[in-house]
């Protein structure tokens, strides 16, 4: 049995909303046993990407500069034409997916690091948006420790306990 079949997210944990005006915000923040560098590449690398980020890149997001991004598993191709804004490597990264803005901040955190992401994301998708990033950073967390589970997003997040997150977030957020 490979690490994918016995793969289950843990409870919903480590994130918060903030609301500045009619502005929301997910904040998700995970500790991970690697060091900085090793995230920043799994973050910013097209085809480290491909095995955990719910989007395609056509090249690397770690440099200022435009870039398309391809959300995956969709009925029909959704491509953002978009633009790193900031990409201080291995600290902190920023760019726009569709119409939301994400920022990666990455602390060194004893032999690891804390991850922090901000998501501006749509009231009415927040639970749900920080279940996605609830297994696709379990899946980096994998990935970057030599153990991929492959990517795990869309439909596929259904067989893995995606929609008990989205209801736990939900409950956690009052929303």
């Amino acid at each position: 049995m490979n690490s994918r079949d016995s793969y289950k997210p843990g409870p919903a944990a480590g994130a918060e909303i903030r609301k500045e005006g009619d502005k929301w915000t997910l904040v998700l923040v995970r500790e991970l046993r690697h060091s900085p560098e090793k995230v920043w590449q799994a973050l910013t690398d097209p085809a480290s990407l491909r095995e955990w980020a719910p989007f395609d890149a056509d090249h690397s997001l770690a440099s200022v500069g435009p870039v398309k991004l391809s959300t995956v598993g969709m009925p029909t191709p959704q491509v953002s034409d978009t633009h790193v804004t900031r990409a201080d490597a291995p600290n902190v990264l920023e760019y726009r997916w569709g119409d939301n803005d994400l920022r990666w901040q990455l602390e060194a955190l004893g032999n690891g690091t804390r991850l922090t992401l901000w998501h501006n994301i749509d009231r009415n998708f927040i639970s749900m948006g920080a279940a996605g990033w609830h297994i696709c950073l379990d899946v980096l967390d994998h990935f970057v420790a030599n153990d991929p589970l492959g990517r795990i997003v869309a439909g596929d997040a259904m067989k893995f306990d995606w929609p008990r997150l989205n209801t736990e977030y939900a409950k956690q957020f009052g929303l």
